[in-house]
């Protein structure tokens, strides 16, 4: 492994229109969770001007039945979901308004031939709900046990939203990109060498005084984020580097469900399955085993038993016991990785890391996704149910299991 290079990552707000189509399908799954804690749901959401459409397969009681029967209420209590998703975000432009825009459901039932291999019944345990491999990792670069090129360009976009909500940023629009540039020595990061940050603004704001004002604003927010010794009169700034940007978000580009997967991720810094996550109920091992390998790889190096770790997941659809563990400390390690991957299949609590075991420790039957869906999946603080794979409560279980 590489002690000395560069490396970048990227962040996008919850307002571009990717994230857009993340947050609607996640609120989609929080409304039939609410309903149903088994609930089934694969939502896809496409946005573009003025126009949101739903499509995808659904199961869950108080919403649907199997033969395609909305509940009373239940698309009512749908759109009302979409809506105020764009509301809370900030839309009320003439190319996407979150009352004016219109809106499209075509979710239905799901498939009983997928519904057979997943629910449980007689004798045969919950299987996952399609086959894959998923990726988990931490490292030591950041408090959180993130990439800090990530971490970073995550809070600066999270900092610019708070400032456009509060007002103190009124200039700003829902739109808009971050990437940051560190340079590693012996592993660790010594300097940022590039920010990017391009963020949509309200008219006149791309020339004279007032691209001025959003050009300082926008480095005083790096400057609040990003630790002073790594930024220095070396660092380049790319602010708005086209120009104006006034026509944003799905009225400038169409948005889709599950497209930003490694800004949800590790920035590209660990690999990645393939699987997205918004818009899947937690029988999906996309999701849920990802959140998994997220939690036993942040135990593993808060533990002190590596400094970088990854892991992954592989499991066939129907079947509930996975197909491989594997665990990878890229040298870093304190102990042979074999023998951590021994460990982590003593440990009772995990369930054996089937789906059902998977969900049951991480309590993932819970509306706890709209907030997963903007700013990333991981390195996130673990409260009040939400984000529970971020808990560090593994650590006694993993050093027992090592003893």
């Amino acid at each position: 492994m590489r002690s000395n290079y560069l490396f970048t990552s990227e962040s996008v707000s919850e307002g571009h229109p990717d994230k857009v189509s993340d947050q609607i399908s996640d609120a989609i799954v929080d409304l039939f969770l609410s309903k149903d804690p088994e609930a089934r749901v694969a939502c896809e959401t496409l946005t573009t001007t003025q126009l949101v459409v739903l499509a995808g397969e659904v199961r869950g009681n108080g919403m649907i039945d199997r033969d395609g029967n909305w509940a009373p209420g239940a698309q009512e209590e749908i759109q009302t979901a979409v809506r105020n998703v764009v509301r809370e975000i900030g839309y009320e432009q003439d190319g996407f308004h979150w009352q004016n825009l219109h809106f499209e459901n075509h979710l239905h039932p799901q498939s009983s031939d997928i519904a057979q291999g997943v629910d449980a019944s007689g004798n045969k345990d919950e299987g996952a709900g399609d086959q894959g491999i998923m990726f988990g990792f931490a490292c030591d670069e950041t408090p959180d046990l993130m990439p800090a090129t990530l971490y970073y360009s995550h809070k600066i976009l999270e900092r610019m939203a708070a400032d456009r909500h509060s007002g103190a940023a009124a200039f700003l629009e829902p739109d808009a990109k971050s990437q940051v540039t560190l340079r590693f020595e012996n592993g660790k990061p010594v300097a940022a060498t590039a920010i990017v940050v391009s963020t949509q603004h309200a008219p006149g704001c791309h020339e004279g005084d007032k691209e001025a004002k959003l050009k300082a604003y926008v480095k005083s927010v790096v400057a609040d984020v990003i630790p002073a010794d790594l930024l220095s009169d070396e660092t380049v700034y790319h602010i708005n580097p086209t120009g104006k940007f006034e026509i944003g978000g799905p009225d400038g580009d169409a948005g889709l469900t599950g497209r930003k997967i490694i800004v949800d991720t590790y920035g590209g810094a660990a690999p990645h399955g393939g699987g997205a996550f918004s818009g899947k109920d937690p029988t999906k091992v996309d999701r849920s085993a990802a959140y998994i390998t997220r939690y036993l790889a942040k135990n593993i190096v808060a533990a002190g038993l590596a400094t970088r770790c990854t892991i992954q997941l592989a499991y066939a659809i129907g079947v509930s016991k996975p197909l491989s563990l594997y665990v990878d400390t890229h040298g870093t390690g304190t102990i042979d990785d074999a023998a951590i991957e021994a460990a982590i299949g003593k440990i009772e609590a995990l369930g054996g890391l089937t789906p059902r075991g998977i969900r049951t420790h991480l309590g993932l039957n819970k509306p706890i996704y709209r907030k997963t869906a903007a700013y990333g999946h991981f390195g996130r603080q673990s409260e009040g149910g939400f984000f529970p794979w971020e808990r560090t409560d593994l650590i006694d279980a993993l050093k027992a299991a090592l003893a």
